[in-house]
């Protein structure tokens, strides 16, 4: 990995790093093997970042032995060791906060501002939510369940986990990925997108600075066709976790299954905003906004499709346009700067393709176009609300992936529930509304991972992440999590201590 001049130390203090190269493997970071690279692009301005060698089979394949050797040392591990080198990674991470929200920033397009008191700190928050939860993972408790005989349940780590990360979090996914893997005694192998590597490059090294030991946490930074198929197929490779979009998550599973391997998958997600004609419009209008735009749009579990009720139907409409317009959109190390790019311009003119296509058959109330001289050569998309769109259309029903709103109206509390579940989708929703009864129905009957009221998009470590529908199966974050990356076995004693001479008569009869 090599640093082509376009960068500033002040913008990224932690380019040197990188130096050794972009795959990090038993401890160290070397070169991929290829032959091929790929530019490290900052969607605010399109200027290369770092030059990725990128890695081939034989970099996945030694990730994978380096996990495998390093596993049974690790597993063997006890709790309150695993939990002591979390505890040690957690505050190496904070020590080194500044540098992570940076090269976030850089190669995401995320503000600052967002990195610094969101991104990292929630990253702290998890390894130290693991780093306690390591000393938690428990079977059942013995009992006599058979006659003269005692069974209990073992807990125990899987082995080699094979994992898959995403470029809209790729600090946050790292760290869901990799933390309730090695709190449970596994090793990982973790290949992020290649547009978005160097934070996890950065999180594998602090580990091993924090004394994890070599092996325990690898990176692979290939392209997907190449590294990550091969990773999900390897024969040494006990489980998979993908985190991506609903069609890729169907190919890793389809990999994963000639093999018969664990597989956890959290895919893609339309998230439903129903705000009944009791909420509060100021705070839904908020809320709405802020889960819509968040990471410009580009979060499964962003505010995609608001329901409103007829009577706030206009006043939410015209409330939201006008807020979405005094969202500042900037670079991202500017302190001011409310809205960064896109991740890359082919996903801007994927968004752009959405709303233009739009026009046809619905109406685009605010947004719906690209910045154009503004902002230099940044993927930059304007904050864009759609109104009067039907519920079968392209905008409803597609993820969009960007910061765009679709607004519909509802009559009934039974139509507003119905049309939010009717997408494949089922990761998040959010329900608004002063009644009890009302919010407490939508808690039950939204098909949906996490039901928020009053609220949209907070998430805690202590808590699951997950999805129901297309949107995948399995949990991220808190103790949930520790059913993927475990499995159970089941222990039975004989308590009689007497050697049981009679039992083949019992199984075969007599001979």
């Amino acid at each position: 990995m090599h640093n082509p001049g376009n960068t500033t130390p002040e913008r990224f203090p932690a380019q040197d790093r990188f130096a050794a190269g972009a795959q990090f493997i038993a401890g160290r970071l070397t070169k991929g093997t290829s032959g091929r690279t790929h530019a490290v692009v900052d969607p605010a301005t399109g200027a290369e970042v770092y030059t990725c060698e990128l890695a081939g089979p034989d970099d996945v394949d030694a990730a994978v032995a380096a996990a495998r050797e390093a596993f049974p040392a690790w597993a063997g591990a006890t709790p309150g060791e695993r939990s002591d080198a979390l505890h040690r990674f957690a505050a190496v991470v904070a020590d080194r906060a500044e540098d992570f929200a940076r090269a976030e920033s850089l190669q995401c397009g995320k503000p600052l501002k967002l990195t610094r008191e969101f991104d990292v700190p929630g990253t702290i928050d998890n390894i130290a939510y693991f780093a306690g939860a390591a000393r938690h993972l428990q079977g059942q408790s013995a009992g006599e369940y058979s006659g003269d005989h005692t069974s209990y349940v073992r807990r125990e780590p899987i082995g080699v986990v094979g994992s898959i990360a995403p470029w809209n979090y790729p600090l946050q996914m790292a760290a869901w990925k990799i933390l309730p893997a090695i709190a449970a005694g596994n090793t990982i192998v973790l290949k992020p997108a290649e547009l978005t590597p160097l934070t996890s490059l950065l999180f594998a090294q602090a580990a091993t600075d924090a004394g994890i030991p070599d092996g325990v946490i690898n990176i692979v930074t290939g392209t997907g066709k190449e590294a990550g198929e091969h990773l999900v197929g390897h024969p040494d490779v006990a489980m998979t976790s993908f985190t991506g979009s609903t069609a890729v998550g169907k190919r890793v599973a389809e990999i994963a299954t000639a093999t018969v391997k664990r597989l956890h998958l959290e895919l893609g997600g339309k998230a439903p905003f129903v705000v009944f004609d009791d909420a509060d419009l100021d705070a839904a209008v908020n809320g709405a906004v802020a889960g819509a735009l968040i990471n410009t749009g580009q979060d499964c579990t962003a505010a995609t499709r608001a329901y409103v009720q007829r009577p706030l139907y206009d006043a939410f409409v015209e409330r939201t346009a006008a807020l979405m317009e005094t969202v500042r959109l900037g670079d991202p190390f500017a302190p001011g700067t409310d809205l960064g790019p896109l991740i890359s311009h082919v996903q801007r003119d994927r968004v752009a393709g959405f709303v233009d296509r739009a026009r046809a058959y619905a109406r685009v109330v605010t947004g719906g176009e690209t910045p154009l001289g503004e902002l230099g050569d940044g993927a930059y998309y304007r904050p864009t609300l759609i109104a009067d769109a039907a519920q079968d259309s392209e905008v409803v029903q597609s993820e969009i992936f960007g910061p765009v709103l679709v607004v519909l109206p509802f009559d009934t509390d039974d139509e507003g529930i119905a049309l939010a579940n009717d997408t494949p989708y089922g990761l998040a929703a959010s329900a608004w509304s002063r009644d009890v009864y009302r919010t407490g129905r939508a808690t039950r009957e939204i098909k949906a991972g996490c039901v928020w009221i009053n609220d949209h998009i907070p998430i805690i470590s202590e808590m699951p992440h997950g999805g129901y529908k297309a949107s995948g199966f399995g949990k991220d974050m808190s103790s949930y999590s520790f059913e993927e990356y475990t499995q159970v076995k089941h222990v039975m004693f004989d308590n009689t201590a007497v050697v049981r001479k009679d039992w083949h008569r019992t199984v075969f009869g007599d001979r």
